[in-house]
């Protein structure tokens, strides 16, 4: 694992880089050392498996498409094991079923085949910004819902409950803005740091899967404000 440290003396952020084409895994990883990023490779999905348990890696760049077991069901085993890596998908279908998917599987975004190498670095610095970025360690409170910012944890009702990095980040950004409506363009914007040309599925689908967490222990805290947006409220029954 390369230990090296950045200007700041802090270690670099690990990357593992997934595809089964050598020539996109050899382009991809260079670009990422090049941004200094400490980067593994693998070229199936038992590999990479393999590399998140050894390598611990950030941010996992996960090609769809693996002769052995393919990305979707990769992203899926690495959070059913508990590992809270960032995943960044690379997937050649176009159709937003299919980017939907990807984001179900636990991906924090996806990049469409052909990408420039830019924007994979683009979209890699701006998952960690939200995903690594400093936390100021205080703790969000709201209703029965606690967000532990430097444990990294959530819990509401005292029942501990498991959000991807980016529910995690959306949920904050709801807490830090109680009962206020937050647009989708707000919620983009804060939570995902940059645009996605107008296509606010992503803020659909995550606020979907948020939902459905923060529900099973306790009455609907998320209001959808029609044509408006967001708004985290409610009462404890």
């Amino acid at each position: 694992m390369n230990t090296q440290l950045t200007e700041t003396g802090v270690p670099p952020a690990r990357i593992l880089v997934v595809d089964d084409e050598p020539s996109i895994v050899d382009a991809v990883a260079t670009a990422l050392r090049y941004e200094g990023f400490a980067v593994e490779e693998a070229t199936n999905g038992r590999d990479a498996i393999a590399s998140v348990a050894s390598f611990e890696p950030d941010l996992v760049v996960l090609d769809w498409m693996l002769p052995d077991i393919d990305g979707i069901e990769v992203g899926r085993r690495i959070r059913d094991r508990g590992f809270k890596t960032a995943i960044l998908f690379l997937t050649a279908k176009e159709a937003v079923e299919n980017k939907v998917e990807a984001l179900r599987a636990g991906g924090d975004d996806y990049v469409t085949k052909p990408f420039s190498l830019a924007e994979i670095v683009a979209r890699v610095q701006a998952i960690l910004r939200r995903t690594t970025g400093d936390l100021p360690g205080d703790v969000l409170r709201f209703r029965d819902l606690v967000l532990d910012e430097g444990r990294h944890e959530v819990s509401r009702a005292e029942v501990p409950l498991d959000l991807t990095a980016t529910e995690f980040n959306l949920l904050r950004f709801f807490m830090l803005n109680p009962r206020r409506v937050l647009s989708k363009g707000q919620i983009l914007q804060h939570v995902w740091r940059y645009d996605f040309g107008g296509n606010t599925n992503v803020v659909e689908t995550y606020v979907s899967y948020l939902r459905r967490k923060l529900d099973a222990t306790g009455p609907p805290l998320i209001r959808t404000v029609r044509q408006a947006g967001y708004m985290l409220e409610g009462e404890l029954q």
